[in-house]
């Protein structure tokens, strides 16, 4: 676990989830928040960003296409970041094609996951990210 992404008082690890839609982040807080993670949120890259300089998560869920920056636009700029360079990105994106998972993982992003997706999809990836 990263030991700046929690305080003395809130040992649980810290998920980012970045998407532009309030029904998607509801969804996806809930689903984090019901496996014992922190969850703050971001609706867009620039938003993104800051979070992630400021709460250094141990996880980022970020949607590809947003308004003012673009998820693939903020991956690359995190990973610029010296304390995030590590941190596993997840994309997720309404796209599934391989062209778009290539775009994803050449910006930075440890996997790429198409939506609809199944819960035990979400599980097997973010188990392998953060051990």
């Amino acid at each position: 676990m990263n030991p700046a992404s929690s305080s003395a008082s809130d040992p649980r690890r810290t998920v980012l989830v970045v998407d532009d839609f309030d029904d998607t982040r509801l969804l996806l807080r809930t689903w984090f928040e019901r496996r014992g993670f922190r969850v703050i949120e971001a609706e867009n890259g620039v938003q993104a960003i800051d979070q992630a300089e400021t709460e250094s998560p141990d996880l980022i869920i970020m949607d590809v296409q947003m308004p003012q920056l673009d998820g693939l636009s903020a991956t690359r700029r995190i990973r610029n970041v010296k304390q995030l360079g590590s941190v596993p990105i997840v994309a997720v994106s309404a796209y599934g094609a391989d062209q778009f998972r290539e775009l994803a993982l050449a910006a930075g992003c440890n996997e790429y996951v198409s939506t609809p997706f199944e819960p035990s999809t979400l599980e097997g990836i973010v188990r392998a990210l953060i051990h």
